[in-house]
């Protein structure tokens, strides 16, 4: 598919701002003002990047270039406080984007006080805040419970695209990091490992200028077993979480097609290879779907398939929407599943559910611009 070309600054690292400056015979620290105005200012025009002298600026926009930042077109709020937002770019693609706050707005975790923030839409109402981001417009993947594999896959992001998303909720909510302690996870539309090089340059961008340390960033990969090993190796990078959701190479297939390319044994390796950090685990999640992978004989065989590695496991009870025929399992079943786990010495979470009233939660964005009553 073709990347959307546009002459913007969001997605421009500090190196290829150095060279535009110098093309324009302009003097080398006016990189650094532009780094800073687009990424830590978060400034919607050049106008606005006041240490800029105003012929640079009217330079600027005089050769086509704007920040680039996209454009908020609905907002959808859930009763338990997530936002789901439809972000539109240049061409007329979309994504969806969500803001998941946490806490009652006293301490954060990291020390800041959340009353010291901007007044906004979430002042003083949360503690710390996950933003969950799109790489792809669509999704190649097709895994069989997920709605965004409806969509089909349209375009990849360009790294301008994505950290943009970040940019735009925050300016909504008027917070900054890192005062402001705010989660990234590539666990929206796309896979975020068939778009490898504008992923990991987001990535780079949002922890050098931004300001969100690659520390509180999770990536989520249906298991591009290549990439995992290229992210291995990279100097900055998120944690990894590998979405899983099956205890054996049939089921797998059948629920993640993809797992014909790259099977069980072959993304176990990666997994097992994969150089966690001190104290860092890796993450399996596994969507529970009523009746198909959610026995006891499946929770035994995915500790046998994960044993030896350093892991903790997301259990996430299947999101409804329409079109798809899988059903959500009962709590209690759920809780057994976890139950097996632990027992075997697997740390094991249950994840709670967000935005599910407003099709926000894992597995529900498409893109949906009305919302079905019957969902809950």
């Amino acid at each position: 598919m073709a990347e959307a070309t546009h002459k913007t600054l969001l997605g421009l690292g500090i190196q290829e701002l150095a060279s535009l400056v110098e093309e324009w015979s302009q003097p080398q620290f006016r990189a650094h003002q532009l780094f800073q105005g687009v990424y830590g200012q978060r400034v919607e025009s050049a106008e606005q990047i006041s240490t800029l002298p105003k012929d640079f600026r009217r330079s600027l926009a005089e050769r086509g270039f704007s920040v680039g930042l996209p454009k908020i077109e609905k907002k959808f709020v859930s009763t338990d406080g997530a936002i789901r937002y439809l972000v539109a770019f240049a061409d007329g693609q979309s994504v969806e984007t969500v803001w998941m706050p946490e806490g009652d707005g006293g301490e954060t975790g990291d020390g800041s006080d959340a009353g010291d923030q901007p007044a906004g839409p979430s002042s003083r109402s949360w503690d710390r805040a996950t933003i969950c981001l799109s790489s792809q417009v669509g999704c190649a993947v097709d895994c069989q419970f997920c709605l965004t594999a409806m969509l089909g896959m349209q375009r990849n992001l360009t790294a301008g695209e994505i950290v943009g998303q970040v940019c735009a909720v925050l300016n909504d909510h008027r917070v900054s990091p890192p005062q402001a302690r705010v989660n990234l996870v590539f666990m929206g539309m796309g896979e975020p490992f068939l778009n490898y090089e504008n992923f990991i340059k987001a990535v780079r961008l949002l922890a050098e200028g931004v300001g969100i340390p690659e520390s509180r960033m999770t990536v989520s990969t249906a298991g591009i077993v290549p990439r995992i090993y290229d992210l291995g190796a990279e100097a900055v990078r998120p944690k990894l979480a590998i979405s899983l959701n099956a205890s054996n190479d049939e089921l797998r297939t059948r629920l993640m097609p993809i797992n014909r390319k790259w099977n069980l044994e072959k993304l176990m390796a990666a997994a097992r290879d994969f150089p966690a950090r001190s104290r860092e685990r890796l993450t399996f999640e596994y969507v529970l779907l009523d009746e198909v992978n959610d026995s006891g004989q499946n929770a035994r065989e995915l500790v046998e398939l994960i044993r030896g590695v350093r892991a903790k496991v997301n259990l996430i009870a299947f999101n409804p929407g329409p079109g798809i025929s899988f059903q959500t399992p009962a709590q209690d079943k759920v809780e057994q599943f976890q139950n097996i786990l632990i027992t075997a010495g697997v740390p094991t979470f249950i994840r709670r559910p967000r935005g599910r009233d407003i099709y926000a939660a894992c597995g529900q964005l498409k893109r949906t611009v009305e919302i079905d009553s019957s969902v809950s």
